[in-house]
């Protein structure tokens, strides 16, 4: 079965193309600019080099017609006929309340998918847009929806309520709903797997750490707490987020600056965080060159980000009554060996008897970095979030 994953933004388009049965990636790539001037399909061929090939894609139909190209050409394609893409699966990135799982698309489920377009504003309209597009040209090919925040729907209330009216709940549906559910959905499952342990026994503190970074505990298999809310902007510090922040500064800084609540909303979600703390960048590397050059602000973005992931670790332990894995995944979890020593040097008292060496080694590979006596393993597991919507895909679509 091949399956063709999609995860469309508001100005790009990442694409990959599965073989479930041999689980080979058959093609793969992105577009870039939608919309903008100088737009582009970028993907790599078998032997590293890398084509870039310019278009005016002004929508996401007209970039998924590009990427439907591609593969069917005589030059770079893999496939000969549509007909060989068995179904498509789509990240989606709010489900809100309706969806606990992925699901097959169908007219109604759209609806619902529309429906949850004001809790995702930026994020859900361009996922339609793809599922919208694929219908277009693809005609009545399965299509399944893969939802950020289903793996988290499983929190208790007392998780995710804030402590507002509860007729706001009621009326809007206010809660915590947490994101990036797909890849820590992925690699709790892969640490198990790797450590040949039952998942359903286990708890679990996963730490995806990115540009944008949220913290899960995970008991017995399922999501009983994480670090970002009803949106993405809660939780940790992050590349341009500002993550946790006094509700009552949101109308300080409006009335003080005299903005309004888009201004507040960029402000908080695209001028925060690494890069507005350090003044440098919201890239970590960027910011580990500025400290190392003496900037002090840097220096302050980085200890605010490291700390915070530090702390909701201590309180993710104590809501799970203990925990016996802690990983880390994501561009800076699975790359980043000063900031995985500097949280678990700090962490001895819980049980974790750090390996120094090894993880010094560990560059976005599988890896156990506490010694074998460690009570608590330590791991560092990438993440494959598009694997995971191929295999939900499959599954749907075969039952």
């Amino acid at each position: 079965m091949k399956i063709l994953v999609l995860n469309c933004g508001s100005s790009s388009i990442k694409y990959k193309l599965f073989d479930m049965e041999s689980k080979e990636i058959l093609a793969q790539g992105g577009v870039e600019k939608i919309g903008l001037k100088g737009s582009f399909l970028k993907f790599p061929l078998p032997n590293g080099d890398k084509v870039v090939l310019e278009g005016e894609i002004l929508e996401h139909q007209a970039g998924i017609e590009y990427i439907l190209g591609v593969l069917l050409s005589a030059k770079y394609g893999c496939i000969k006929s549509l007909n060989e893409i068995d179904a498509v699966g789509h990240r989606v990135v709010h489900g809100g309340e309706e969806f606990n799982s992925s699901v097959y698309i169908t007219d109604e489920v759209v609806k619902k998918m529309e429906e949850c377009i004001e809790l995702a504003p930026l994020h859900n309209p361009p996922n339609l847009a793809g599922i919208y597009a694929v219908k277009e040209l693809m005609g009545d090919i399965p299509q399944v929806g893969v939802f950020d925040t289903a793996f988290h729907q499983t929190m208790p209330p007392k998780a995710y309520m804030y402590g507002l009216p509860y007729s706001l709940y009621q009326k809007y549906a206010i809660r915590r709903y947490g994101f990036h559910g797909t890849s820590h959905r992925y690699v709790s499952r892969k640490a198990c797997e790797i450590l040949g342990v039952p998942y359903g026994e286990q708890r679990i503190i996963s730490a995806h750490i990115g540009n944008g970074g949220s913290i899960a505990a995970i008991k017995g298999g399922i999501s009983v707490d994480t670090s970002m809310g009803m949106t993405p902007v809660e939780g940790l510090l992050m590349g341009t987020r500002s993550g946790d922040v006094d509700a009552g500064i949101i109308s300080f800084i409006m009335e003080k600056e005299n903005i309004g609540t888009q201004a507040i909303s960029t402000l908080v979600n695209k001028h925060s965080g690494l890069l507005g703390v350090s003044g440098v960048s919201s890239d970590m590397r960027e910011i580990r060159a500025a400290i190392a050059e003496g900037n002090d602000k840097a220096k302050l973005a980085y200890d605010i980000f490291a700390y915070r992931i530090k702390k909701y670790i201590g309180a993710y332990t104590a809501a799970l009554g203990g925990v016996d894995i802690l990983l880390f995944t994501g561009g800076i979890g699975e790359n980043a060996v000063y900031l995985r020593e500097e949280i678990c040097l700090d962490l001895e008292f819980l049980g974790i008897k750090f390996d120094r060496k090894k993880n010094s080694r560990i560059f976005g590979e599988e890896a156990v970095i506490t010694t074998p006596d460690s009570r608590i393993k330590v791991m560092v597991v990438p993440t494959d979030e598009e694997f995971m919507i191929a295999s939900d895909t499959m599954h749907i679509v075969k039952k």
